[in-house]
């Protein structure tokens, strides 16, 4: 079997960014992007490396699996990555960490890369008879007693490693070895090396299996403790269910919840709307407005429009829960800038006072129980919610009002335990879903589009059988911390009375 770590020599993939200029691929990235190009392959899914794109050649584009944001891509000219080509050498006599003998290989590389690599790939492509692990001991990798048929070809290689002495990787620190691990494993990723994930004595994390198995040999071969375990699986959705098999939540009345475009607002000016919240403070500390940064004892720093003359006496006020103090124009200000629903959210410590609403735009969510558990929760079914938001016009609580602004990747799966805290945080989310705080329209973290309906800072699970992309399961403290996020955007449990 002839293994390659580069792409063809004197080719560079790469991607635009956002502001327009060309950024190139990660190497083990450019490396399955050229392979797949070389084989006139009509399209590259690029999930198997960890990243949920698409590379269509026929466009020349990326396209992201999630938000369907697309991107131009380009093939040029350029230097020629490094080769480790040929076919994987045969080792000859020696147990585990003995040195590989150059015989008609010519003067092999002593670089660190090409010893890791090609020590790894000899031992994984020169054909495992097992794979043992034997308590705290280092891992036994046992090999054929007949050499490949390959193995007696001609080599035409352009760089070659013998396998690294056990005492080369033994002073190094197991962060060491972790580092060394994922430089190396991503090339392992796409040249198909079999491997297997790690799970250390400190418990395990959601590891691409190459680097995983990567990490197993350079650690034991540091003789530290290392187990295997079955190559995890990105389970993004539940297995098929049936509309018969589809329940109602218990205790909830209603399996749907929608919301308009606009909630109606109270009449009352901003001045009155600050006033209510606000005590009068006759003598100002000596400090600064932490809104426009001058004295309180001074006027405010605020000069905009939309804020009229004050009295002295009304000048600076108190907040009546958290006891801030503001100038009283800079909290007018403040509350013309943001949604203008009647509440009012202390800067310093965010504190809410009356009821905070978001400018999520109409949509729909929809929640039902489907007959299956949730890796961490194997003694009750799930709840799956489901929100449908379409694309549409900016209100004038958006950024750009008037402005189209986009939906991606909609409808969004999402689930809960079907546990009594599970329907607790639900019943939350039902709140917030009408208070339009679940979803925002702004610039997304993740592909940098602007207008476009963004998660608004409460985090849900949108991974249903795994948890490799860290919005899955299980995960112990999920429900704790979406009832922290819930408590602070002002929803709590005094907030749910009955169903609507």
């Amino acid at each position: 079997r002839v293994i390659s770590l580069g792409c063809v020599p004197g080719w560079q993939w790469e991607w635009e960014n956002d502001a327009g200029t060309w950024t190139p691929y990660d190497m083990e990235v450019a490396i399955a992007i050229e392979s797949a190009h070389s084989r006139q392959q009509p399209c590259l899914d690029l999930t198997p490396l960890g990243f949920c794109y698409l590379i269509d050649f026929q466009n020349m584009t990326q396209v992201n699996r999630q938000s369907q944001r697309c991107r131009r891509i380009q093939r040029r000219a350029d230097m020629p990555y490094p080769l480790v080509s040929g076919p994987l050498p045969v080792p000859k006599g020696g147990g585990v960490g003995g040195a590989l003998p150059a015989t008609g290989l010519g003067q092999p590389c002593s670089c660190q890369q090409c010893m890791l690599v090609l020590s790894v790939k000899t031992n994984a492509g020169g054909g495992a008879a097992g794979i043992q692990t034997l308590g705290k001991r280092s891992l036994t990798m046992q090999r054929p007693k007949n050499p490949a048929p390959t193995a007696s070809k001609p080599l035409t290689t352009m760089c070659h490693a013998p396998l690294p002495q056990r005492s080369s990787l033994a002073g190094l620190s197991r962060p060491a070895l972790q580092r060394i691990a994922m430089a190396q494993s991503r090339a392992l990723i796409a040249s198909g090396v079999p491997t297997v994930p790690v799970k250390n004595l400190n418990g395990s994390s959601p590891v691409h299996p190459a680097l995983a198995g990567i990490t197993g040999i350079l650690m034991s071969a540091a003789a530290l403790p290392v187990c295997l375990t079955r190559p995890p699986k990105l389970v993004l959705h539940p297995p098929p269910v049936s509309k018969s098999d589809i329940k109602p939540v218990p205790g909830f009345s209603h399996c749907c919840r929608k919301t308009t475009k606009k909630q109606v607002r109270k009449g009352k000016t901003p001045e009155e709307v600050v006033k209510k919240y606000l005590q009068k403070v006759k003598s100002p500390p000596e400090e600064d407005c932490t809104i426009c940064m001058e004295p309180l004892g001074g006027p405010s720093g605020y000069k905009g429009p939309g804020v009229g003359p004050v009295s002295r006496a009304e000048s600076v006020g108190r907040l009546a829960q958290c006891g801030h103090q503001y100038h009283f124009q800079c909290l007018v200000a403040m509350y013309n800038n943001g949604n203008k629903d009647g509440s009012l959210q202390c800067p310093t410590c965010k504190t809410i006072y009356g009821v905070k609403t978001g400018n999520q735009p109409a949509g729909k969510m929809e929640y039902h129980v489907i007959p299956h558990s949730l890796p961490g929760h194997p003694d009750c079914k799930t709840i799956r919610i489901i929100y449908n938001i379409p694309p549409g016009i900016q209100g004038p609580e958006h950024p750009n009002p008037g402005k189209p602004f986009t939906a991606r990747g909609f409808p969004r799966h999402c689930y809960l335990p079907d546990s009594e805290k599970g329907r607790k945080v639900l019943r939350l989310l039902l709140v917030a879903w009408d208070r339009r705080l679940i979803f925002s329209v702004g610039t997304s973290s993740t592909t940098g589009e602007s207008d476009t309906v963004i998660w608004n800072e409460v985090h849900h699970k949108t991974e249903f059988g795994s948890n490799l992309t860290g919005h899955g399961f299980p995960d112990p403290g999920h429900l704790d911390n979406v009832l922290e996020e819930l408590r602070a955007q002002g929803i709590t449990e005094d907030d749910v009375l009955v169903e609507k």
